[in-house]
């Protein structure tokens, strides 16, 4: 069943659901990038929960208006409201009072989510309109979804995601220089809440997929995971389009293929999924490459102690250090150094004393830095340094045993 729905062979409305919560991982992913980059993550949590009062007073007043009150786009005009609203606020607080941004987003996000309840607790209160299903806002559901607005959600991610592909640009500037920004001319005020207008219209969007409680993970989730693998923004940009879109794809087929199982969690669970692999594997960032490169650089030091110990003339006591000599052929099992490790050993004490004339020498300063007692002089300094570096030495006194 659950490949089936992967195959987009559980009907046509199945499959429109599916696409579109693919659509809204892409642009959720590419839009959350940039709120990362800026370090603002907290944002989104911010303003995805002002959009619930929105969203209930939208409802009463399209009751009171004669209507049902279930009018998809309706819902998301009001939230989208809200969260305008909320979104100004955090920017108010945080530039015009002493308030940090933290505390005025940790404000706005209680007071505006506390009175969403209230509004949502009068609702079910009311004897007309169609109250069932708007608790499908907090934690998302595409059951009931009717075909037009499946392709509302559609139109509006794609929408969203041109935008942000408009905008990356300036956005990125501001995201890693916001001075030299503001000193080329540009508006970074403007610029700051043309990127939370982009949050704001993603968190409207996945309201009815993701729910405004889980919204979050899909702005954040998939831009940290791309992080993982890459240095470069354009590749971050894509890495998170990429998870953001095969999380909001793979989590709604599921849902689609399981009725029982809510969209948002399942959404946000394999983009958690995604976020482990690339903790654990990602290459130079990942835990397992982390390890590999410690203990890489732990042997490196082990063995370049032991051929400083050689050529002194010093016993080696440490097991890991007599391990390693012994397999690089350095070392024979009583201690005694073979001719490869005598080599080795000697251009180990010459390197060390080239350092201390680089290290005591200010013309040097900049290679200096460079020193880490395993790093060799000949990849610092070009050939004529060295020579000039070893015409200043006296004669190395080996004593090998």
């Amino acid at each position: 069943m659950i490949w089936d729905a992967l195959l987009l062979g559980l009907g046509y409305n199945a499959t429109l659901v599916t696409l579109g919560a693919g659509i809204l991982g892409v642009a959720g992913g590419v839009g959350g990038s940039f709120l990362f980059l800026r370090k603002r993550a907290l944002v989104s949590d911010a303003v995805s929960h002002a959009t619930l009062p929105g969203v209930g007073l939208a409802f009463v007043v399209m009751v009171a208006l004669g209507g049902d009150g279930r009018n998809l786009i309706g819902l998301l005009a009001g939230g989208a409201v809200s969260a305008a609203i909320g979104l100004l606020c955090v920017n108010w607080l945080s530039t015009r009072t002493r308030l940090a941004e933290d505390a005025a987003i940790g404000a706005v996000l209680s007071v505006f989510f506390g009175f969403g309840i209230v509004v949502l607790t009068y609702i079910q209160t009311m004897s007309s309109g169609r109250q069932a299903g708007l608790e499908s806002f907090l934690l998302g559901s595409t059951a009931g979804m009717l075909q037009s607005d499946a392709l509302v959600l559609v139109l509006a991610a794609a929408l969203t995601l041109a935008l942000v592909l408009i905008l990356r640009r300036p956005l990125t500037l501001v995201a890693f220089d916001p001075d030299f920004a503001r000193a080329t001319g540009r508006n970074v005020n403007r610029i700051d809440l043309a990127m939370m207008g982009i949050v704001l219209a993603v968190t409207v969007v996945g309201l009815k997929i993701v729910g405004l409680i889980l919204i979050v993970a899909l702005l954040i989730i998939p831009p940290v995971t791309a992080r993982f693998w890459t240095e470069r923004v354009d590749r971050v940009l894509l890495g998170a389009g990429i998870v953001g879109g095969l999380s909001g794809y793979v989590g709604a087929a599921i849902s689609a293929a399981v009725p029982d199982v809510p969209t948002g969690p399942i959404i946000v669970l394999v983009g958690f999924v995604l976020f482990m692999l690339s903790l654990l594997c990602a290459p130079g960032r990942g835990v397992v490459s982390s390890v590999v490169q410690h203990r890489q650089y732990q042997r490196r030091v082990h063995l370049r102690q032991g051929l400083l110990a050689l050529a002194q003339g010093q016993p080696i006591y440490e097991r890991l250090t007599q391990r390693l000599m012994e397999r690089g052929g350095l070392m024979r099992g009583d201690g005694v150094a073979t001719d490869k490790g005598r080599a080795h050993a000697a251009k180990a004490l010459l390197d060390e004393a080239r350092w201390q004339v680089v290290r005591g020498d200010q013309a040097y300063a900049a290679a200096a830095q460079r020193y880490d007692g395993l790093t060799e002089m000949s990849t610092v300094l070009t050939p004529d340094q060295v020579r000039e570096i070893d015409a200043r030495l006296p004669a190395p006194q080996v004593m090998l045993p």
